[in-house]
């Protein structure tokens, strides 16, 4: 039984799902009817989604395999969030639209600034766990 089978993991895996579909569809959207107004911004909500989507699959998956997969989804996430955060704030005019990073996820209720620490820390529990087993 995958380790996301219940519990925090279960919760992790589902709000990851959902931030994959909101950036997903979000990207879509942009990149179809808007791409000339920000094309950096929506790209990187595109990006975001596939991070999402990669960090979805790997905890999903659990056992060693995707635990590598979701720990290198989330660490490119925290840092797209932290970098894009701050250029964002430092330049406004490079990013004349949001994307779903941009003021550290402030328009998604800061939860992509938290949902990659908390993949991290959960990541951490599993190979904890996994070293017992």
């Amino acid at each position: 039984m995958a380790e996301t089978a219940q519990g925090p993991g279960r919760v992790l895996v589902a709000l990851y799902g959902v931030f994959a579909l909101a950036a997903g569809a979000r990207a879509a959207v942009q990149l179809a009817v808007q791409f000339d107004d920000a094309p950096l911004a929506y790209l990187l909500s595109a990006l975001a989604a596939v991070v999402y989507v990669a960090a979805t699959v790997g905890l999903a998956r659990g056992g060693r395999g995707g635990r590598r997969t979701a720990l290198v989804a989330c660490a490119v996430e925290l840092a797209g969030v932290l970098v894009v955060g701050t250029l964002s704030l430092a330049d406004p005019a490079a990013f004349p639209d949001d994307t779903v990073w941009s003021g550290y996820g402030r328009g998604y209720g800061f939860i992509p600034l938290a949902l990659p620490v908390l993949g991290l820390l959960w990541l951490r529990h599993q190979a904890e766990a996994a070293r017992e087993a």
